[in-house]
């Protein structure tokens, strides 16, 4: 009997981490596996020409991509920058203030 009562505690303590990992799963690693290709798609879909925010806030204009580098060009000159520093693109963004205005 107590051998029993010791083996089902023992699955109870199973399930309960496995249904742990399940809910850890699918609320801390998968909706950051999803961010980080989001995050490589964008990369990979710059183009020369785009204007774009860095994470440390310069603003500029793609105007070169090498590899792994692109070369930004701001107001104060042309600066080489890795690929993962981009935020956010701007050039939709910009094009539709300078329809609003016309």
């Amino acid at each position: 009997m107590f051998f029993l009562l010791q083996q089902n505690s023992i699955m109870s303590t199973i399930w309960m981490f496995v249904l742990i990992f399940i809910i850890f799963y699918f609320f801390m690693i998968r909706p950051q596996i999803k961010k980080q290709k989001n995050e490589k798609k964008f990369q990979e879909d710059l183009k020369i020409g785009n204007h774009i925010v860095t994470n440390s806030g310069i603003h500029g204009k793609i105007i070169d991509i090498t590899g792994y580098f692109f070369i930004l060009e701001t107001i104060t000159g042309k600066i080489k920058l890795e690929k993962d520093t981009i935020s956010k693109e701007l050039t939709q963004l910009r094009y539709n203030n300078n329809n609003k205005k016309s």
